[in-house]
């Protein structure tokens, strides 16, 4: 690997004993993967994946306070992703004491960690950090040096901003030295699409099931979609981001794609259309059919598939304001017509702080606590993660979480009717 003269002379120890090895291991991360150079991180905000203080990650916390106490903290201030515990979330006092003993009971400690490294402030814990409320939101062009895949790939494909799929530590690593690898995602070739994907569905498709269907074909490769802007439209508003949010973590989580691009949509589409499609791309056609197959070949693990669901969670990513918003007036619609005033089963939607902030200034707020749905900051996943947690039937529509725990995935359509009615599709 070439380096600048600032480069070599931080390996060297220019900067201390603890920033040569931050440096070593960011050159040691890009040989891997054939980098010729480092390029330095131009975002205003970092953001972190690892926002939980696991009992079993003491390492992670002893690197942490080398880090601090070397002084060798964040170039940048930084979001993390959500925290794993809320006391509003419903959880028995055996999965309380898990949570808090053998879980996350360093949860405190580990904040503080975070705070001294750069933490942007107390309310910095989502997955959605690129949300307007929040204030993470890279320009088209920066260089990251993010670990969070669905954040990623929204970043890559959504804001036009260069991140590859880092890990949890190499993204604090990227930030404290000021410099990522050169390789991937962040080159013109790297982002060139290796896939064609034809939407030909009779309706617009399920956002989450349309990622996973993507994802579990192209893998980690770069697709080119055509066809979804006849759903879509050609404008990023509110609702078409919110939707490929959704759809962009299904396609990271349920594969792991890490950019993709919209024909007439997504921002280098829109600029250099077909010439980012390689030459002998593959090609893979999506209509209802597949789509129902893929939804029909999902596992379901639960220990009795017949099981009556405890519990519903809604924003794995976290909820867009515009989708608490919707939600609230669906969820009203479907209880009135079910003759209930509130849900039948338990049921948590999640957002970041900083959009459940601005939720609850609005009008909103108390129309959905009037029907029973818990606000939460939580990650999902994190309080799946929980052994005892992971036995119960939980059932959501986020593919990511279906993915990495027991949840069970349905349709919005019939999460919608299930806890407002009740009884199975």
């Amino acid at each position: 690997m070439i380096l600048t003269n600032e480069q070599q002379e931080i390996l060297n120890g220019s900067k201390g004993e603890v920033l040569a090895k931050v440096m070593k291991t960011m050159v040691k991360y890009g040989e891997a993967f054939g980098a010729e150079k480092l390029v330095p991180v131009t975002s205003d905000y970092n953001h972190l994946v690892t926002s939980f203080g696991l009992k079993m990650m003491t390492p992670v916390f002893d690197l942490m306070q080398q880090l601090i106490d070397a002084g060798a903290v964040s170039t940048q201030k930084f979001s993390v992703d959500p925290r794993p515990l809320d006391k509003n979330v419903p959880a028995n006092f055996l999965q309380n004491f898990i949570f808090h003993n053998f879980m996350y009971s360093t949860q405190e400690s580990y904040e503080k960690q975070l705070a001294e490294l750069g933490l942007k402030d107390d309310k910095a814990f989502t997955c959605t950090c690129y949300m307007n409320e929040v204030g993470n939101t890279p320009k088209k062009g920066d260089v990251l040096s993010w670990a969070e895949s669905s954040a990623v790939v929204y970043a890559n494909s959504v804001l036009g901003a260069r991140c590859n799929r880092n890990s949890g530590i190499i993204d604090i690593m990227g930030s404290v030295v000021g410099y990522v690898p050169y390789f991937g995602l962040l080159t013109d070739e790297g982002r060139k699409a290796t896939w064609t994907v034809e939407i030909k569905t009779t309706k617009k498709p399920e956002a989450q099931l349309l990622g996973s269907a993507i994802g579990m074909k192209v893998m980690e490769a770069v697709p080119y979609i055509k066809g979804l802007d006849k759903w879509l439209g050609t404008e990023l508003n509110d609702e078409v981001r919110t939707y490929l949010k959704d759809f962009g973590a299904a396609t990271a989580s349920n594969g792991a794609v890490g950019l993709y691009h919209i024909e007439n949509l997504t921002p280098e589409a829109v600029e250099l259309g077909d010439s980012l499609v390689c030459e002998n791309a593959q090609v893979y056609v999506i209509d209802d059919a597949e789509l129902e197959r893929v939804y029909k070949n999902y596992p379901v693990i639960w220990k009795n598939a017949n099981a009556k669901p405890k519990l519903c969670f809604m924003g794995c990513p976290h909820m867009s304001l515009q989708q608490l918003k919707d939600w609230t007036d669906k969820v009203e619609k479907a209880l009135k017509e079910a003759g209930n005033s509130k849900v039948v089963i338990p049921t948590v939607f999640t957002a970041a702080p900083n959009v459940l902030e601005e939720f609850s200034k609005t009008e909103y707020a108390a129309r959905l606590k009037a029907t029973g749905i818990i606000t939460s900051y939580i990650c999902p996943l994190m309080y799946m993660n929980n052994p005892l947690c992971g036995k119960m039937p939980v059932i959501t529509s986020s593919n990511k979480l279906r993915t990495y725990t027991t949840a069970r995935y349905y349709t919005d359509d019939e999460i919608l009717m299930q806890i407002t009615k009740g009884g199975n599709k």
